[in-house]
């Protein structure tokens, strides 16, 4: 009994998931988290767990298909799109380094992470392209509601997901958990997950397990909110929490209501140490092409129409783009660094 490990290398991980379904006693899958916030975690998978995620997400979307592969195949949203494509009875076709408008995939399911979807609807070619799939999830960051609005004009099902490695990806689409999947948040606002998705645990590490796994739940590291339909508003994560002048500021709803601006183009909100302030709220942004100017009172008045004025930003700081992990995903503590060297 081996243990499913993938190596990024996309034929070879197709293979190997392939053989772990089908094998009569499979060991255990071990994924990387993404290290956004900190050094990657092994998580470690049941084909149970997998299987039951596959099959809440086809029940969800009312169908199964084949999937188009766009994400790197040895993180867990690459592996769920290998596994539901296999258990739909089709290897996944493979992006590569070409776009959707190369491979239509008329019937078929993609998932992405908002970057791709910001980038592909710039292309009249690639938003066709993806009106063609029966369904387009994007998760692993935060989906803004002029992204969604902009999917929805292009005629595509845009479907956003919430999940983590520990979860085997998104088990919450559209703010709703999938059939099977408990959710809930705990007294202080923090989201906690529970169902057939789980994870088994971290690789040889208990203590870390036994943190965030109680009960029969999984406890996460993000701040959420119900709203009055149930459904789940992600309100970013804990420690992105920034207490400035005694204020709690929300640095991932800062960061929405920036990328809402017209000149910008990716935004994040960290929180750097003050003597005056205690911490100091400051917006990394790349801004649109041609290059548009944005002066810091603009930021501030553009945040505090929708939010407390304490809310806004002290400190603006313009990089060409924002630095990104290998599977989308913002790093964090590379826009950190970004800040501090700015200050």
């Amino acid at each position: 009994m081996r243990s499913l490990r993938l190596s990024g290398v996309v034929d070879s991980d197709i293979d190997a998931v392939e053989a772990w379904l089908s094998a009569d006693d499979p060991g255990l899958a071990v994924i990387a988290t993404s290290g956004s916030s900190g050094t990657p975690k092994q998580v470690v998978l049941s084909r149970d767990a997998v299987l039951a995620s596959a099959s809440a997400s086809a029940a969800r979307l009312g169908g199964s298909g084949p999937w188009l592969l766009a994400l790197p195949s040895s993180y867990v949203a690459g592996l769920n799109v290998v596994v539901r494509s296999l258990v739909a009875g089709h290897r996944p076709a493979v992006l590569g380094e070409r776009s959707p408008r190369d491979m239509r995939l008329a019937g078929g399911f993609l998932s992405l992470v908002p970057t791709q979807l910001h980038r592909w609807l710039d292309s009249p070619a690639d938003a066709e392209a993806l009106a063609a799939f029966e369904a387009v999830l994007v998760g692993g960051g935060p989906v803004d509601v002029s992204l969604k609005d902009r999917a929805r004009h292009a005629g595509i099902r845009l479907v956003a997901t919430y999940g983590m490695a520990e979860t085997c990806g998104g088990c919450v689409y559209d703010g709703l958990p999938l059939d099977g999947v408990g959710l809930a948040l705990a007294t202080d606002g923090r989201v906690r997950l529970a169902g057939p998705t789980l994870f088994d645990g971290y690789l040889d590490d208990p203590d870390a397990t036994a943190e965030v796994l109680v009960d029969g739940w999984f406890h996460t590291s993000d701040a959420g909110r119900l709203d009055e339909d149930g459904r789940l508003q992600v309100l970013g994560r804990m420690d992105d929490m920034v207490v400035s002048g005694g204020v709690n500021v929300p640095a991932a709803a800062v960061a929405a209501r920036l990328r809402e601006h017209p000149s910008v183009s990716a935004a994040e909100v960290v929180g750097l140490s003050d003597p005056e302030w205690g911490n100091r709220v400051v917006a990394v942004l790349s801004l649109v092409e041609p290059v548009r100017a944005l002066a810091l009172d603009e930021a501030r008045d553009w945040v505090a129409e929708r939010h407390p004025r304490a809310w806004a930003p002290r400190d603006v700081v313009v990089v060409p783009a924002l630095p990104m992990l290998a599977n989308g995903k913002v790093d964090r503590l590379a826009v950190r660094e970004l800040a501090e060297d700015a200050r």
